[in-house]
């Protein structure tokens, strides 16, 4: 027979972000664009869907010049969102094949291309009638 120790404060410390208020899509979105300018991403573009669909407030659009600066790029922004802000990724796609990697925060979706990639799927053009901030 096991028998289970539960601590009431371990439990709300653990559990804290659970309760915590995130912050707006708007300042997230810009929270992932300084974390991929920090790691050296270039062409960093937010983009304000918010009056163009209802499925997500947010692009954060960014380009990395290597397979390995773009998981650092995602690992990072990952990291960050959930132990500081207390944000859990509901997706990630394209980590494996390093050209186009998107995370999905619900409202905010996070786009790391290789520069071909971006220029050839063109997600700029494709959503023009969105507001760049």
């Amino acid at each position: 027979m096991t028998i289970f120790r539960f601590s009431h404060f371990s439990f709300l410390i653990s559990h804290f972000s659970f309760f915590m208020k995130l912050p707006s899509s708007e300042e997230r979105a810009k929270i992932a664009a300084k974390i991929a300018a920090d790691n050296r991403g270039q062409n960093v573009v937010i983009l304000d869907l918010r009056d163009v669909t209802s499925n997500f407030d947010f692009f954060v659009i960014i380009t990395g010049s290597s397979r390995r600066q773009l998981h650092a790029i995602s690992e990072e922004i990952d990291k960050v969102y959930e132990k500081e802000l207390g944000d859990r990724r509901l997706g990630i796609s394209g980590y494996d094949e390093s050209r186009w990697i998107v995370l999905d925060y619900g409202d905010v979706v996070v786009h790391i291309f290789d520069a071909d990639s971006r220029e050839y799927y063109a997600l700029e053009e494709l959503w023009a009638r969105a507001k760049v901030l």
